[in-house]
């Protein structure tokens, strides 16, 4: 008997329980389960009881208060969002609607720039950002915000990063130097705090002022106080072009000193001049995870990125925040030497405009100012063309009329290297978008269309049409692969006593229908979709429901040795 009971758990079956009859919440029966290990399909039955999977195998007798005859349809995990960030949009339309149609029941989010912690001064400076969507601030850490979901409901589960660059101008503002010792254990503070208060880690978003002017030392010494709480480093990288080779040293050299994992987000090579590198960015992660780095990524999977406008402009002039990178737009000789800094080769590492092939390359996507919502969707080389002015003076005006908010598509990544990336076993998968709506004030962006198809074009393109993927791969990718990096022992494998995080689709039809002309459009496929035992998609029709969780680090529960 003790035999049979070790092989119903090693298969993820609960045993019967003898001599009566089993009553259970739901019962999804006919699936054609995946689980999410990479391992083959199995045909069976999956029965829910107080939001975890009860019993996994064929369980015909077995009785429940609602069933799903899955019809041969695949069951699998809820897809897990490695990068989705909604901290904000999430208040505004709690059900996320662009998430829960591609499957995605979980979702890690605060990239460099963190929800928390907040002071007066970084709302003043972030206050078209919020008033944009609606939104008051009213807290200030971390805890006080996983408060505020929790009493509105959400419809997915969500996990927060603590932002190194949050708390960089928690106490430095945005001025472009060094901590002193005394600023620098008050960051570290901080991060101890939001740890403690649930944060999964330390992120950096590096490209982006005032993140640039972290030197590496200081990240270092913030990811070994993440680290102490069992968190992971998750960053954008310094440079995801012409100095990309440099900045995965650095991020290496961080997790090797911090005694932390890294999670390389949205792992790309950028700009024409470096398509073909992806096989050398391969080897040398493959080459520090070989020699005991604990180093992965996560990918997209498009050939465009989605960042602000104002990433063209050099660091320098961002120092000292929006304000001051307006007056430098409006002065002349500060205007000329941006853009001579622009079209300078190597002027900084990740020099936007010198990754692109021109201004047909980018595309207006998000802005906060009402009169420019006719540009939203053209390029730039198009705006600049109905303004009868020079692409670059076009960028540089935008940002002014703009208060340097817009956010653009930009087309600089060859497919090739985006689908070398996606193939490789410890690359999982991003949105890399804020959960958005076809309606209400979130529809009123024209956003990247992997906001709404990440996940369903990945089994339609990779999958279904060029077969670069197996379906059990790319499942294995959306969720127990991210669930073993971000420590989710109860979600990302269809198991018994696991969260019932559970999709019901037929992947012959699953797809994407976002385009970047129209990309406020829903995917569709996806029948069923079950956050913690409750669907918040039935027979394919949201439904409403806010069964989300919000998942804390382990800092939340444990206190680290001194």
């Amino acid at each position: 008997m003790r035999r049979i009971l070790a092989l119903l758990t090693l298969v993820g079956c609960a045993p019967p329980e003898s001599g009566k009859e089993q009553q259970y919440d739901l019962i999804i029966r006919n699936g054609r389960i995946i689980d999410g290990t990479g391992s083959p399909w199995y045909s069976g039955d999956i029965a829910i009881r107080e939001g975890r999977i009860a019993a996994i195998g064929s369980l015909v007798n077995a009785q429940a208060d609602k069933t799903i005859n899955a019809g041969q349809q695949v069951v699998a995990p809820g897809f897990i969002d490695m990068l989705g960030q909604s901290e904000l949009s999430i208040l505004v339309n709690p059900q996320l609607p662009s998430k829960i149609f591609q499957g995605i029941t979980t979702e890690f989010t605060g990239e460099g720039g963190s929800v928390a912690p907040l002071n007066d001064q970084i709302i003043a400076e972030d206050r078209v950002g919020y008033e944009r969507l609606d939104i008051s601030p009213d807290w200030r850490t971390l805890g006080q915000y996983f408060a505020r979901l929790e009493r509105q409901g959400i419809g997915i589960n969500v996990g927060d990063y603590v932002g190194a660059t949050q708390v960089r101008r928690m106490d430095i503002g945005e001025d472009d130097r060094a901590p002193t010792t005394d600023e620098l254990k008050r960051m570290r503070q901080l991060v101890a705090e939001a740890m403690r208060d649930g944060a999964v880690g330390l992120s950096t978003s590096l490209q982006y002022p005032p993140a640039p002017y972290a030197k590496t030392d200081e990240l270092i010494a913030l990811a070994s106080e993440a680290a102490r709480y069992g968190g992971v480093y998750a960053t954008h990288l310094r440079s995801e072009s012409d100095e990309i080779m440099p900045a995965l040293d650095e991020a290496i050299r961080i997790g090797r000193a911090a005694g932390i994992p890294v999670e390389v987000w949205h792992l790309k090579v950028a700009g024409k001049r470096n398509w073909g590198r992806m096989r050398e960015v391969i080897a040398k992660i493959d080459s520090a995870r070989n020699a005991g780095v604990d180093i992965t990524a996560d990918t997209y999977a498009y050939p465009a990125w989605f960042n602000s406008l104002s990433a063209m402009v050099p660091p320098w002039a961002h120092n000292g925040g929006v304000a001051r990178l307006l007056e430098r737009l409006r002065d002349p000789a500060a205007r000329r030497r941006i853009r001579r800094d622009m079209e300078t080769v190597g002027s900084w590492e990740n020099n936007g405009w010198q990754a692109i092939s021109g201004p047909e390359a980018i595309l207006i996507g998000a802005v906060q100012n009402p009169s420019l919502r006719p540009f939203q969707g053209q390029t730039l080389a198009q705006v600049a063309r109905a303004k009868k002015a020079d692409p670059i003076e076009t960028l540089l005006d935008l940002l002014i009329e703009d208060r340097a908010f817009t956010y653009v598509a930009v087309f600089g990544m060859d497919e090739p290297d985006v689908a070398l990336a996606l193939e490789q076993p410890w690359v999982s998968v991003n949105n890399d978008s804020q959960g958005t709506s076809p309606d209400g004030i979130l529809g009123k962006d024209h956003p990247h269309p992997r906001a709404y198809g990440t996940f369903p074009r990945i089994l339609r393109k990779y999958v279904r049409e060029e077969r670069r993927l197996t379906l059990e791969d790319a499942i294995r990718k959306f969720t127990s692969l991210p669930a073993q990096r971000m420590r989710l022992g109860d979600r990302g494998v269809l198991k018994a006593g696991m969260w019932a995080d559970i999709v019901v689709f037929d992947p012959e039809s699953v797809t994407d229908r976002a385009t970047f002309a129209r990309p406020n459009q829903l995917s569709e496929g996806m029948q069923w979709v079950l956050v913690n035992g409750v669907p918040v998609i039935a027979e394919g029709k949201a439904t409403g429901a806010l069964p989300g969780k919000v998942l804390r680090g382990t800092g939340a529960s444990w206190n680290p040795p001194d």
